[in-house]
């Protein structure tokens, strides 16, 4: 039977008993993941961690809730805060009708091609081709 087994697993080109150490060390892998604790890869002291954080926010929730002054009082619609602003600020209103367009830029300004405003870099001239003399 164990005969078979190793016939089995054989690997060309190692010894027999290759195929059977390699299968045994691919079961105590598996195993030893099925049978680890969660708390080894670190989840276990995360998800505590966060339960803390959470009973703190809920803690400082409550309490705020108890603290706010007429907690059962809602603050009145937009309308009812609203108050018109005196004469003296309020635009003109007048019949004009919004633009299609925005209004359209003014023209660029270009320096002028014979002077060197501002010490700024002039090009060469270049004649070209040249003619031969």
């Amino acid at each position: 039977m164990l005969q078979e087994i190793l016939g089995a697993l054989t690997i060309p080109g190692l010894p027999d008993w290759v195929g059977l150490v390699l299968l045994v060390c691919l079961l105590l892998v598996g195993l030893a993941y099925l049978l680890m604790p969660f708390s080894v890869f670190g989840l276990k002291g995360r998800l505590d961690a966060i339960e803390a954080q959470l009973d703190e926010i809920q803690t400082e929730l409550r309490g705020l809730a108890l603290r706010a002054p007429e907690a059962g009082r809602r603050r009145p619609a937009l309308e009812e805060d609203w108050v018109e602003p005196p004469p003296s600020l309020r635009p003109a209103v007048e019949n004009t009708h919004p633009r299609a367009a925005p209004p359209a830029p003014p023209p660029p300004v270009f320096p002028e091609r014979d002077r060197n405003l501002g010490g700024s870099r002039a090009e060469p001239r270049l004649d070209w081709p040249r003619s031969p003399r």
